[in-house]
């Protein structure tokens, strides 16, 4: 995607890392090697490592410049930061730099839209200064839904957290005691542009952020799905799931609601370019990326 513009609103994608980062055994229970690949011609380097036996997964942020403001949805994984994941474990993307390079200093972002509190969607909502945490954008607000939020703090959020290492001590806490954080309601609407629609399951308060203008309609969808296999296969919930018989319904609702429209989706683990329109075939779904046009069956 890189940027889009529709009506007076520009979207940029900042990539902090595409590669084949999972095993798509630990990310799908359902995965099945010989299932995958019959009559998927398209799982393949793009989209797999056969060599690796890893999928590609994108970690990325979004920005929407809207009516004058600059708006950050996601802050991926973040530097310097210890991580029980190796890949993440005191990584330097410099995802900061990327930002720049696309236009934006952390001083000109008026707003951060966190679609959901796992651990690659929040890293650089702080960075490190004299041994401290603090926000890295200090003029925004920073927006989390409510039972997104309660559920990271209850013993089932904290329980969950194991396999990651704590990361909301310091990229969520510090946020709350800045006085920099807002905790909405996960259907809340912004203006008449911009609104955020409750998708639970991936976690409990998880968001899908809807942009409307010039009479066009892009979803920034989180983690509603992670990889174009769960197109193929809806009823795929991943590992990382809070509730996978939610996350399923959610997906499989989402999917319908917006197939053989002109809607544009963005997932935000796809490969670029990200975004695309989806598309009904027979029991499943497909998927044409932007300015593509082959599509994925």
């Amino acid at each position: 995607m890189k940027q889009i513009e529709f009506g007076s609103t520009r979207l940029s994608s900042v990539v902090e890392t595409s590669e084949p980062m999972l095993d798509p055994s630990e990310i799908f229970p359902d995965f099945d090697p010989q299932m995958a690949k019959d009559g998927i011609p398209w799982f393949g380097p793009r989209f797999y490592d056969a060599t690796a036996n890893k999928i590609v997964i994108a970690v990325q942020s979004f920005v929407i410049q809207m009516d004058g403001l600059n708006i950050l949805v996601d802050t991926c994984v973040g530097d310097h930061k210890l991580r029980e994941r190796a890949l993440f474990n005191d990584a330097s993307w410099h995802w900061l730099d990327k930002l720049e390079q696309a236009g934006f200093r952390p001083e000109d972002i008026d707003m951060v839209v966190c679609s959901h509190l796992h651990v690659d969607h929040v890293g650089w909502n702080t960075r490190l200064r004299n041994g401290r945490w603090v926000p890295t954008f200090p003029n925004a607000r920073y927006l989390m839904s409510k039972p997104e939020l309660d559920y990271w703090k209850s013993d089932a959020g904290k329980a969950s957290m194991m396999r990651t290492g704590d990361y909301v001590a310091d990229s969520i806490l510090p946020v709350i005691d800045s006085g920099q954080a807002d905790i909405v309601d996960p259907d809340k609407s912004l203006n008449e542009k911009i609104r955020f629609e409750h998708t639970p399951g991936h976690t409990p308060g998880h968001i899908a952020v809807h942009l409307e203008d010039g009479g066009e309609h892009v979803v920034l969808s989180g983690d509603v799905m992670h990889h174009p296999l769960q197109l193929r296969f809806p009823n795929w919930s991943t590992s990382y799931c809070a509730d996978q018989d939610t996350a399923r319904a959610t997906r499989k609702r989402f999917l319908s609601e917006w197939a053989d429209t002109a809607t544009m989706v963005a997932p935000a683990h796809f490969p670029a370019p990200t975004g695309g329109t989806i598309c009904r075939c027979g029991e499943h779904f497909g998927f044409r990326f932007a300015g593509e046009t082959e599509t994925l069956t």
